[in-house]
């Protein structure tokens, strides 16, 4: 494993070779490879819902790549280099593990899960000492949806959240209703701003319920993506197109395909 791990390396590095190496890879710095960071990231998740364990690994390679390649220009500039990412990432697991490589006993998922945002809160004012709120250090370029079941999760930790759900229902209820009133007033400007409100409460809404927001808005995305394109064959198999359609023969679409798709 190691010396496939070396070879990884050093191809990286001939390839950012300033004479011999490849002038693409030669022209990229950390900020040009962002989309391909973000890009393969995806692809690794696209292989793992597809249970595809052969494009995994292949996919995961891609991703290991852009590690490296980042490594890489990092050690040119004599910041780091893979070495000391490995070290780093092992040193924290093991600080956030101290249930397997300490003496530390936790009696439920909660109180390890209390235990690791410690340990991170710990790492972020050591890191900076000055950003010493629960909300600081939340990364700026996280997806919104994303971003907002962390902000929650982060106050909850201060005990700042409804003791169960039921309240959350209520306010998910409250939010609508107010949707309803910016709608009805015309303001767009303020129907962003409660659609926002009301999009938040229902992340807070899944996040009571044990439920991951993305993942499961990606399935109800999915889904949508498939009854849709039922309709749009059968309406293609009788020679018109979605727009020759009345809705109501739509919706009876939608209904037959939701049937169809089930079995």
């Amino acid at each position: 494993m190691l010396k496939n791990t070396q070879q990884l390396l050093s191809i990286m590095e001939q390839l950012r070779h300033p004479e011999q190496g490849c002038p693409w890879d030669l022209k990229q710095d950390f900020s040009t490879l962002i989309p391909y960071v973000i890009e393969e990231a995806y692809e690794v998740v696209d292989a793992i819902e597809r249970n595809d364990h052969d494009d995994l690994r292949s996919e995961l390679g891609d991703l290991l790549l852009q590690v490296v390649f980042q490594a890489q220009l990092a050690k040119e500039l004599g910041l780091f280099d893979f070495e000391a990412i490995a070290e780093s990432i092992g040193d924290k697991l093991v600080r956030r593990h101290p249930h397997v490589f300490g003496d530390a006993v936790f009696a439920n998922d909660e109180q390890r899960h209390q235990a690791w945002e410690q340990a991170k809160a710990l790492e972020r004012l050591e890191k900076q000492p000055e950003m010493t709120g629960a909300l600081a250090g939340i990364t700026a370029s996280l997806p919104a949806l994303m971003a907002s079941e962390k902000i929650q999760d982060r106050a909850a930790q201060q005990g700042f959240d409804w003791p169960d759900v039921p309240p959350v229902f209520e306010k998910v209820l409250e939010e609508l209703d107010e949707v309803k009133e910016a709608w009805q007033s015309g303001d767009q400007a303020h129907i962003q701003e409660e659609i926002g409100d009301l999009l938040f409460v229902a992340v807070n809404l899944a996040r009571h319920l044990k439920v991951s927001p993305e993942i499961a808005l990606k399935q109800s995305s999915q889904k949508f993506t498939k009854r849709f394109q039922y309709i749009e064959q059968h309406v293609a198999a009788s020679g018109r197109g979605m727009t020759d359609c009345e809705l109501a023969e739509l919706d009876a679409l939608w209904n037959e395909a939701k049937q169809q798709l089930k079995k």
